[in-house]
C-alpha cells in the first residue's frame, strides 16, 4: 500500500472518530441516554381480589422483597379500571390482551349455550381432550393475541412462555395462543392439570404429579394465622380473642377446591413458579421468556363467619412472602435488573355471605328460575302458549329466538314488554334490553357497559338486582337444596385494582388516577420494546 493510501486511510479513520465524538457530545448535552437491554424475562402475577387498601395497611408487616419493593422502586398504579359486570377471568383477558370483552369475546367465566340450556366454562372445546381432566379448554375463545403471544413471536418462538395458576382458565389465558405450556390445580384430585393444546409438560410439573402430590401433603396442612392476632391492623378485640384455623381433610370431598381459596395454594403455586425459574433456566438464554402465576386472595368463604378480615389480611401477608420467594429466585437465576416483574389485581368475586339477621340490613332473595317461569307466562298471556324465555344466565335471560322467528314476531318488541315486566318485580333495580346495550344507551355508563357485553354470549335481557339481595341459582337449580349462606349476595362496587410495575427502565412513581385496563399491555409491551397485542387499541401510560 502507498503513502499516500495509508494518508487517505488515516484521514477517514480521524473524520469517523471525530463524527462520534460529535455525536456523543449532542446526545449529551440534550440529555439524551441511550435505552438499557431489553429485559430477558418477564414475570407477570395475576392476583384475585387484590386491593391497594389492604396493601397499605399492612405495609409495615410486609417484607422488604415483595410489595415494599415494587411499591418503593416501581410504578404503582392505584386504580386500573375494568368497568361493569367483570370477574376475573374477563379481567385476566383484559389484562393480557389490551381489548375489551366485546373485541377480545370473554365476558365471564361462564358462557350460556341456548340449545342445551346449560352454561359451561367461557373457553369450553368439546372436540379437545384434558390431560389429567375432563375439563376440554382452549384458548381459541379469546379472539385476539396477548401480551405472551407478542413475547413468542418477538423472538421466533424462541423464548418459552409459560404459566402456572389455581383456576383453569386463567392459567390458558396467561399462556395465550402461543404459550409452551399451561398448568393449573385439578379440584378433583388436586394434580397440576392441562390442555392438549399446550404440547410442554415442564419437570417442575413432572415432579409434583408423580413424587410430590398434592393429595400425599394435604392432610397435614392448616391455614392459621401468620403473626400474632395483635399485630393484625384494624381488628374489633373480640377477632383478636380466637385465632382461626382450617384444615382440608380427606373425608371431605370438595377440600381441594376449599385449598386452592386459601393462601395456602398461593405458597403452592409460587413455590412451583420458582421452580420453573431455575430448572427452565428462564431469562438466561439471550431472548425473553415470560412466566405468568395465577394467584388469588378473594374472601375466604369457608369459614364460619361472615366478618373474614383477619383471613383476608393474613393472605395478603402471606401473598407478599410468596412474591419474595419468587423475587428470590429471580435473583439466583438472570438477576432483577434483566427482568420486568409485575404484579395486576383482577376483581374479587361480588357476592359474599350474608349479613347476620341482627343488624337488620334490607335484603331480600331473587330466584331467577321464578322469574323465568314467570316471565314466560306473562309473554303466553300476550302472545300464545310457547316457551318464550330460554333460561337464565349470569344476569341476563335469554328468549327463545327460534320460536319467535316461527311466529313471525318483532324480537325487539319481546325485548321491551320483557323489560316492562321484570322490572316491576322484587328486588330488581333496573332492566336493560341488549338494544338499549348495544346502541350505549343503558346504565349510568352506557360505554362502559357496551365494552363489557359480548354479543355473541348475551342475553336479551339485563336484570340488575338491588344490593344485600341473595340470588338463587339459575332455572336448572333446585333452590330449596342450597343453603342459605351459600347464596351469593349482591354488592355494587367499583371493579378497580392496583398494578405494581417493576423493571430495570422505569422509575418510582405513583399514578392515583383511574387507568383503563386495557392500557396495561401496552405499557409492558413498550417497556419490553416489542408490538402491542393486535386489539390493544389504548395507548401506553406515561409514567
Amino acid at each position: 500500500m502507498s503513502r499516500k493510501d495509508l494518508t487517505i486511510n488515516a484521514r477517514i479513520v480521524c473524520a469517523l472518530l471525530a463524527s462520534l465524538v460529535s455525536i456523543g457530545a449532542t446526545a449529551a448535552q440534550s440529555g439524551a441516554k441511550a435505552p438499557g437491554p431489553r429485559p430477558t424475562l418477564v414475570v407477570g402475577i395475576f392476583v384475585e381480589g387484590l386491593t391497594a387498601e389492604y396493601v397499605d395497611l399492612l405495609r409495615t408487616n410486609l417484607t422488604d422483597s415483595g410489595f415494599n419493593r415494587l411499591i418503593n422502586e416501581g410504578i404503582t398504579i392505584r386504580n386500573v379500571d375494568y368497568g361493569p359486570g367483570i370477574d376475573a377471568t374477563a379481567a385476566s383477558a383484559i389484562l393480557v390482551s389490551g381489548a375489551s370483552p366485546s373485541v377480545n369475546g370473554i365476558p365471564a367465566a361462564k358462557a350460556w349455550d341456548s340449545t342445551t340450556r346449560r352454561e359451561y366454562p367461557v373457553l369450553l372445546d368439546a372436540s379437545l381432550a384434558g390431560n389429567y381432566t375432563e375439563q376440554q379448554l382452549t384458548p381459541a375463545p379469546l379472539l385476539v393475541s396477548t401480551l405472551s403471544d407478542e413475547i413468542r413471536i418477538s423472538d421466533g418462538g424462541i423464548g418459552q412462555v409459560h404459566s402456572v395458576a389455581l383456576d383453569p382458565q386463567q392459567a390458558i389465558l396467561l399462556a395465550g395462543h402461543a404459550g409452551n405450556s399451561s398448568f393449573w390445580i385439578s379440584d378433583i384430585n388436586g394434580k397440576w392439570t392441562s390442555s392438549t393444546h399446550y404440547r410442554e409438560t415442564p419437570t417442575p410439573i413432572s415432579r409434583r404429579n408423580v413424587g410430590l402430590t398434592l393429595a400425599s401433603r394435604l392432610d397435614t396442612m392448616s391455614w392459621e394465622p401468620a403473626m400474632a392476632l395483635d399485630r393484625y391492623p384494624d381488628l374489633p378485640e373480640y377477632k383478636k380473642l380466637y385465632p382461626f384455623r382450617h384444615t382440608f381433610p380427606s373425608r371431605n370431598v370438595d377440600r381441594f377446591t376449599i385449598f386452592k381459596s386459601s393462601p395456602m395454594a398461593n405458597r403452592e403455586v409460587a413455590a412451583t413458579a420458582a421452580e420453573y425459574i431455575s430448572t427452565l433456566s428462564l431469562g438466561k438464554r439471550g431472548v425473553t421468556d415470560m412466566l405468568s402465576i395465577g394467584l388469588d386472595v378473594s374472601p375466604y368463604l369457608y369459614g364460619r363467619e361472615a366478618d373474614n378480615r383477619i383471613e383476608t389480611m393474613d393472605a395478603i401477608i402471606r401473598l407478599d412472602r410468596d412474591i419474595a420467594s419468587i423475587v428470590r429466585a429471580v435473583e439466583n437465576g438472570p438477576g432483577m435488573a434483566n427482568t420486568l416483574l409485575f404484579v395486576a389485581g383482577t376483581p374479587a368475586p361480588s357476592g359474599g355471605k350474608r349479613d347476620e339477621e341482627r343488624w337488620n340490613i334490607p335484603s331480600g332473595q331473587f330466584s331467577p328460575r321464578k322469574a323465568v317461569s314467570l316471565l314466560n307466562m306473562y309473554l303466553m298471556a300476550l302472545h300464545g302458549n310457547g316457551e318464550w324465555v330460554s333460561g337464565y344466565h349470569n344476569g341476563f335471560f335469554f328468549l327463545n329466538n327460534a320460536l319467535i322467528k316461527e311466529r313471525g314476531m318483532n324480537d325487539s318488541d319481546l325485548r321491551r314488554e320483557g323489560a316492562e315486566f321484570l322490572s316491576r318485580m322484587s328486588g330488581v333495580s333496573d332492566v336493560y334490553t341488549i338494544d338499549d346495550i348495544l346502541a350505549r344507551r343503558a346504565g349510568d355508563d352506557p360505554n362502559a357497559l357496551h365494552r363489557n357485553i359480548s354479543p355473541r354470549h348475551a342475553g336479551d335481557l339485563l336484570v340488575m338486582v338491588n344490593p344485600g339481595w341473595e340470588i338463587s341459582d339459575g332455572d336448572d337449580s333446585d333452590a330449596s337444596a342450597v343453603s342459605e349462606t351459600q347464596l351469593p349476595v349482591v354488592r355494587w362496587q367499583a371493579t378497580t385494582s392496583p398494578v405494581y410495575i417493576l423493571a430495570p427502565t422505569v422509575e418510582s412513581s405513583e399514578i392515583v388516577e383511574r387507568v383503563d385496563a386495557r392500557a396495561i399491555a401496552p405499557t409492558l409491551a413498550r417497556i419490553l420494546r416489542i408490538r402491542s397485542p393486535n386489539a390493544a387499541s389504548q395507548p401506553n401510560i406515561n409514567y
